[in-house]
């Protein structure tokens, strides 16, 4: 019988490796505890060495570079490979040498972010405004120290800051750099951390050498007055605001805007953009501009380009014929980072703590730590001489009696018994006598000991001089102040960013065409307003008004009128009468102060009319003063919608006058007295904010209810009413001027 073949089984599989116990064990752990220990360190470490940078201005990845290349003697000599750099700074920094190298990029004159580089580059270093120009590898490009480093590195070798260990204990790095200037503020600096973040803005070199000075020599000094704003590498224009800059500098935060700056070139009708806020890049712009074309919303644009070259960034906007390129800018303004915000966020290490400070705070921070420096630096000194004057004190006994000093020498038998027999026999110590015993035979003459003796004279000077600089903190401020007006002396550049002020600027937009059409406007005591054509007005019936209301001033005119309604708080609202619906003559129509977003217990006292701000405004003031004003007065070159200090808040206001050319104006007075007079008699005032001239004179208690224009027949004997000199009492009505006087309430 034939046996069965067997079936092939498969392989049993073996068991590989370390068999793992509590496998699939869920664990419990407490959730506080173990962000504590596995999270708390690492953001510690981003936030402290990584990402805020401290008082001296540098995070620890730019002071590690820079002292490497510090110690390579790059200062002052020629560049090299920026790959032998930034191998040598892997010593320091062992994060790798692409973090590296883009850390020196953004430091090099190349790069151009900026304001005072801190590397002297040759080659591609790319650009701060470009997103898509990438800088050379390091083989290709060199670099060294700017020459503004010789300001960081000042006396650094005199135990003016501390040194640690770096990362594998083989050598000594600063934990700071001794900066004679403030360099936390010059250039820009920003960092995100975990949890925190940095953003410090750049101002001006001289500028802030100049505050710091002041602040030293009067801590109560206004800074605005010295640094009045940021200052950009890029020379974008910055819109100035002053209580936004007051809070800035007093809190740390903040933002403010940056808008680009722009020329016309009327020849090939283009416009060329020159420089573009630090938040931004021309790239950006470009693909906005090209999206808002495409999308219909501009369309006065036929191309757009980048034509950056040599001489600095350059976006070049070609228009169509007809364009208005300011109004045009106005718009992209508003719909591209053309114009965008800076967020200031001043957090800087102080003592190992981060902590957001404003400008003053910074550079008290600062002053302090250059106290130290300074004080450090003098000890230092102070130490040495000390030294040298000790070792030649020693000196000057042996050269009294030289054959003495030469005797014990050649009678010592051994070697090592030199420098104790020298103390014995002279009375100094181990120091001074290692120092004599080492003095050359040939130095054994009158002239070394003359020299020798005036160089102990002038040791003693100096030192007097050291130790009078370290019990004095006033001598060492003078020290800090000569050493900033050397820096902005030698360093200082004039400012980049133009200053443009904010009032000029509130809700500037390009003015859009809008229908015009006659209407007949109405505007009640009450500041009630309506608009209504003539047909509508001729269909309609009587006027409807609030209880106890009427109409103050009726006007025909067109719905491109402009309107200013002047207010009981000093302020005037314009408005276009187009800004208000078409009503009807049965409607109590729109309530000004609601319509205009007027302030809390604001109210519409006078409505002035007008389509070219020609004419006379006369501001009555119940304690009998008129203050003669133009119309253009209140004409802004952008469509502001609010103006403060419209008039006087010296007297509460009585009313409003309005005529296109001179003429008379009656005053009338609670006391019912009636004044005429010519506005030519008044003298035109420049500023809103006039007294003005005193043209009726009141009696105790009195006041001046109203100013109106005289028409011809309204008084039967005008003369009566008139005077020849003002100010002047008027007088009282008779006859039937009585019954056309004014109601007084």
């Amino acid at each position: 019988m034939a046996r069965k073949k067997k079936e092939a089984q498969p392989a049993k599989p073996r068991m590989q490796g370390v068999v793992i116990t509590g496998a699939g064990t869920v664990v419990e752990q407490n959730i506080p505890t173990t962000i504590e220990s596995n999270f708390m360190p690492y953001a510690m470490s981003v936030i402290m060495s990584r990402a805020i940078p401290e008082i001296d201005g540098f995070k620890p990845s730019h002071r590690k570079l820079l002292y490497t290349m510090y110690k390579m003697g790059l200062l002052s000599g020629a560049r090299t490979k920026s790959a032998n750099i930034v191998g040598q700074t892997m010593k320091l920094n062992p994060h790798g040498d692409a973090a590296i190298y883009d850390t020196m990029v953004r430091l090099s004159r190349g790069y151009e972010a900026l304001l005072h580089p801190y590397v002297d580059s040759k080659g591609n270093f790319g650009k701060f405004y470009s997103r898509d120009m990438a800088w050379a590898a390091s083989r290709y490009t060199e670099a060294k120290l700017d020459s503004i480093c010789s300001e960081l590195f000042r006396d650094i070798d005199k135990d003016t800051v501390d040194f640690v260990d770096n990362y594998d204990s083989t050598m000594k790095e600063p934990t700071l750099l001794p900066a004679t200037f403030p360099s936390v503020l010059v250039n820009a600096n920003t960092g995100i951390a975990v949890g925190m973040a940095s953003s410090i803005c750049s101002f001006n070199l001289k500028e802030v050498c100049e505050t710091a000075i002041a602040l030293i020599k009067d801590p109560q000094h206004n800074i605005a007055e010295t640094m009045p704003a940021p200052d950009f590498t890029g020379g974008a224009q910055i819109i100035y605001d002053r209580a936004v800059f007051d809070s800035i500098y007093e809190t740390g935060k903040g933002s403010f805007k940056v808008r680009s700056r722009y020329s016309y070139d009327k020849s090939a009708n283009c416009i060329d953009v020159l420089g573009i806020p630090p938040t931004t890049t021309s790239e950006a712009i470009i693909e906005k501009i090209i999206d808002l074309v495409k999308g219909g919303k501009i369309k006065e644009i036929s191309d757009v380009r980048d034509e950056t070259g040599l001489d600095g960034l350059k976006i070049t906007i070609d228009l169509k014929r007809g364009t208005d390129p300011d109004k045009l800018m106005q718009r992209l303004y508003k719909l591209t980072t053309l114009e965008d915000s800076f967020s200031c966020n001043f957090n800087v290490l102080i003592a190992g703590s981060p902590r957001v400070l404003g400008v003053r705070e910074i550079l008290e921070e600062w002053t302090a730590f250059r106290i130290e420096c300074v004080r450090r630096r003098v000890y230092f000194d102070l130490h040495k001489k000390k030294e040298k004057l000790h070792l030649l004190l020693g000196l000057k006994l042996i050269l009294l009696d030289i054959d003495k000093a030469v005797k014990i020498v050649r009678e010592t038998a051994e070697e090592s018994e030199v420098v104790p027999n020298l103390m014995i026999g002279f009375g100094i110590d181990e120091v001074q006598a290692e120092y004599v015993a080492e003095i050359k035979l040939r130095h054994l003459n009158r002239e070394y000991i003359l020299k020798r003796t005036e160089e102990t004279d002038e040791l003693e000077k100096n030192i007097k001089e050291l130790e009078a600089v370290l019990a004095s903190k006033t001598k060492v401020k003078n020290i800090i102040v000569g050493e900033l007006k050397a820096v902005a002396e030698k360093y200082g550049q004039p400012r980049r960013s133009i200053l443009i002020y904010a009032k000029d600027l509130e809700q500037e937009e390009p003015e859009e065409e809008i229908p015009d059409y006659p209407v007949n406007l109405f505007f009640t005591k009450e500041g009630y307003f309506k608009k209504i054509t003539p047909l509508s007005l001729r269909m309609g019936g009587e006027q409807k008004l609030k209880e106890g209301d009427e109409i103050k001033l009726s006007v025909e005119t067109t719905s491109s009128a402009e309107l200013l309604f002047f207010t009981n708080k000093c302020q005037v609202y314009k408005a276009r009468a187009n800004d208000f619906a078409d009503t009807k003559a049965s409607v109590l129509g729109d309530y000004v102060p609601a319509k205009l977003g007027m302030d809390d217990g604001e109210q519409a006292l006078e409505m002035i009319v007008t389509k070219d701000y020609k004419g006379i405004l006369l501001f009555a003031f119940e304690n009998g003063k008129v203050a003669k004003l133009k119309l253009d007065s209140y004409e802004t070159k952008t469509n502001r919608k609010k103006l403060t200090g419209a008039y006087s808040d010296k007297s509460p206001l009585a009313a409003i006058g309005y005529t296109e050319d001179e003429g008379e104006f009656i005053l009338t007075a609670s006391s019912g007295r009636m004044l005429l007079f010519n506005t030519a008699a008044l003298q035109t005032k420049a500023t809103r904010s006039t007294q003005g001239v005193s043209v009726m004179r009141l009696k105790k208690g009195q006041r001046v209810l109203n100013i109106e224009p005289y028409t011809d027949g309204r008084f039967e004997k005008p003369a009566r009413y008139r005077s020849k000199t003002l100010p002047a009492l008027g007088a009282f009505p008779v006859g039937e001027d009585e019954s056309k006087q004014l109601s007084l309430i």
